[in-house]
């Protein structure tokens, strides 16, 4: 059986609960330039319209008593390794997506045992963290988050094998994993409304709709997942971002940026004992057409100075010098576990 978890409110919940005067308030997760987005939205917030990736001041206007917090990393990611700590515990296989969200492969298949055992999870987390998570218990993956989903907040759903296409039947045809807002605009007019509508097509309209990747939708429309939950993911790059409150064209500003973001990504390598053999840069105009340059090293690195350095390369054979920028963000990828050895030269 397959378990999706989800925390609730990943990020504003963190927050209410290392601050009980923010508890019961509506609450937004974002930075303090009024070009922040929101990042997460408490539940008292979402009744107003508050949403993730909204523009804060949309938030502001929506809600005049929004009470904006600025993101805690450091206190999320700690939260985050105590969950997967508990997902890993006796399990087949734990599937992370982010700091907030895992599938979890459990050895019993009875439908019952897996509900108990996800229940139990429920409890421990709110035990352990003081934080809530919802959780989907199914035979498959999509079906699996497609339920923890529908039971938001702090809820439990569980879809029995063989009732997959009918408990998805109903749900419109953007529940389905592939389907985003160009299919669904590309699909108005065909009648194709609902998840059963894709489900009831044949290969030819399946083919014609979507192409090569029709019939597979078709399979995921009727339940039918067979991906297995991959253990072996591995975190490939982190990165850092900060949004301007107004366009920069100071040089000496960006570079200083930069300097910061490297001093950032070195420590959260360090604290996970990893390295990176590529580092790169995103620029975002004002005309918010993005940019970006990377540099491969020939040994992997952790520390700030050499991050810093990378970055700058970058931001030299970028070209940028005097545009106006409202977005910059540093990446450090192709992570390897160990400690680094001495820095040798750029290899482009």
């Amino acid at each position: 059986m397959v378990v999706h978890f989800d925390l609730d409110a990943f990020y504003a919940a963190v927050a209410q609960r290392d601050d009980p005067a923010l508890r019961g308030k509506p609450v937004a997760i974002a930075g303090a330039s009024r070009r922040s987005v929101v990042l997460t939205a408490s539940y008292e917030a979402r009744p107003y319209g508050v949403r993730s990736a909204i523009p804060l001041y949309r938030a502001l206007e929506a809600c005049p008593g929004l009470i904006v917090v600025p993101p805690d990393f450091p206190a999320y990611r700690a939260a985050s390794e105590t969950v997967f700590a508990i997902f890993a515990d006796g399990t087949l296989a734990v599937e992370g997506l982010s700091l907030d969200e895992a599938f979890v492969a459990i050895a019993d298949d009875d439908l019952d045992s897996a509900a108990r055992w996800a229940a139990g999870v429920r409890d421990r987390i709110k035990r352990e963290t003081g934080l809530t998570a919802s959780a989907g218990v199914a035979n498959g993956k999509m079906v699996a988050k497609i339920a923890s989903d529908s039971c938001k907040p702090d809820g439990l759903a569980v879809v029995p094998p063989g009732t997959e296409a009918a408990y998805l039947a109903p749900m419109p045809a953007g529940r389905l994993w592939g389907i985003g807002p160009k299919t669904i605009k590309r699909l108005e007019g065909t009648g194709i409304e609902t998840i059963g509508d894709i489900a009831a097509l044949d290969d030819a309209r399946a083919f014609a709709l979507f192409g090569r990747w029709g019939r597979e939708l078709r399979d995921l429309a009727r339940g039918i997942d067979g991906r297995a939950v991959d253990g072996s993911r591995e975190r490939k790059s982190i990165s850092t971002e900060e949004t301007f409150e107004y366009d920069v064209r100071d040089e000496g500003r960006v570079i200083e940026l930069l300097r910061a973001q490297a001093t950032e990504l070195s420590e959260d390598l360090r604290k996970r004992a990893l390295r990176g053999h590529t580092i790169g840069i995103k620029v975002k105009r004002a005309d918010f057409t993005v940019l970006g340059r990377q540099t491969h090293l020939n040994v992997a690195i952790d520390d700030a100075g050499s991050i810093f350095a990378a970055s700058v390369h970058c931001w030299k054979r970028s070209a940028l010098a005097g545009s106006a920028i409202r977005l910059l963000g540093t990446r450090v990828a192709d992570l390897v576990e160990g400690e680094a050895p001495e820095l040798s030269l750029f290899t482009n």
